[in-house]
């Protein structure tokens, strides 16, 4: 009986946790399709090292749909396949919302084809715009207007929509300005859409990351991109770490607000995902950064490094390098 007594009196005194206060260990992330392969899994082993006390959502909303729900504070984490614009640092400042920028991996953004196209077996930065520049609109509809020597078939392209950083660092890449395209192709936020349809079509043409390329290398056909020395190229994490993949090698961010770190939950998570994002990264096949570059950005969460090392412009063929020695400003 006594010792029933102490039980009882024990259970008492532990503090009370309500179904609220249980479901509040989450950590809410939304953003690019590109960035959640790596973060997902991040995730993933993460939950599982907490016992599932903790909860992290991630979401696929684009790069710029994530910085929409980043600014209003709505999200803890935004995965992003390109930096953080002017406009969003605006209205990132506008809700009071400061936040560090970590760069987690290097991706070949991959042009890809249906295994039965025969005749595309390169291509140059001059005949994908051509393909993609908003002058091609409802004109350049024919695969032979692209190359003569190629059939008089139809084109069916497939692109990421206009939300997503892959979009914009594309056509920033091909076309010389971001958010610069024809209007006429199938659009999806979700890149599984974008692989069913180039994969059904002979005459499909599609781009976005090396990731769902190599988790569907079954049913599509990389395109070798001619690089600026002249050398067709195909996506591998040999090229982007050789420096030859270009212009398509691209660094991927996520951005945490700076007030959601004050949650152990968030702080954990962005340690963890620091500390074993190169891994896990490689896992899902894209290209890890050294591990100094992961102890250089953890580094500066902890010296208060707030902000983006871009200024709020877009830029194309920048390295890992260069951007850890850069300043971050909000």
């Amino acid at each position: 009986m006594k010792t029933l007594r102490i039980v009882f009196a024990a259970l008492l005194a532990a503090p009370f946790i309500s179904p609220v206060q249980a479901q509040s260990q989450i950590v809410k992330i939304d953003g690019s399709s590109t960035v959640y392969p790596v973060t997902e899994a991040v995730a993933e082993e993460f939950q599982k090292a907490k016992k599932q006390q903790v909860k992290v959502t991630v979401g696929i909303s684009g790069t710029g749909g994530g910085f929409k729900k980043f600014c209003r504070g709505e999200t803890d984490i935004s995965g992003a396949s390109r930096p953080i614009l002017k406009a969003e640092m605006a209205d990132c400042t506008k809700a009071g919302i400061e936040y560090y920028e970590l760069p987690v991996a290097f991706d070949a953004l991959t042009v890809v084809i249906n295994p039965k196209n025969t005749f595309i077996k390169q291509l140059t930065v001059a005949e994908m715009k051509k393909i993609w520049e908003p002058a091609a609109q409802g004109k350049v509809t024919r695969w032979n207007q692209v190359n003569p020597q190629w059939p008089d078939a139809p084109m069916k392209l497939f692109g990421p929509g206009a939300d997503s950083g892959t979009f914009d660092y594309f056509t920033e890449a091909v076309v010389g300005k971001a958010k610069s395209s024809r209007g006429d192709f199938t659009a999806s936020e979700d890149d599984n859409v974008l692989v069913q349809g180039v994969s059904r079509d002979v005459n499909g043409l599609g781009y976005f990351g090396y990731a769902y390329y190599i988790e569907n290398k079954d049913k599509l056909k990389a395109v070798p991109i001619v690089n600026d020395k002249g050398q067709p190229v195909e996506p591998s994490m040999e090229a982007v770490i050789k420096g030859t993949y270009t212009p398509l090698a691209r660094p991927i961010f996520i951005y945490v607000n700076a007030k959601s770190l004050g949650k152990p939950e968030v702080k954990e998570f962005v340690e963890y995902y620091m500390k074993n994002g190169g891994k896990l990264a490689r896992e899902v096949k894209y290209v890890p950064l050294p591990d100094s570059a992961y102890k250089m950005a953890l580094e500066h969460v902890y010296k208060g490094k707030k902000g983006t090392v871009f200024g709020g412009v877009p830029e194309v063929g920048v390295t890992i390098d260069e951007l850890l020695k850069r300043e971050a400003r909000l």
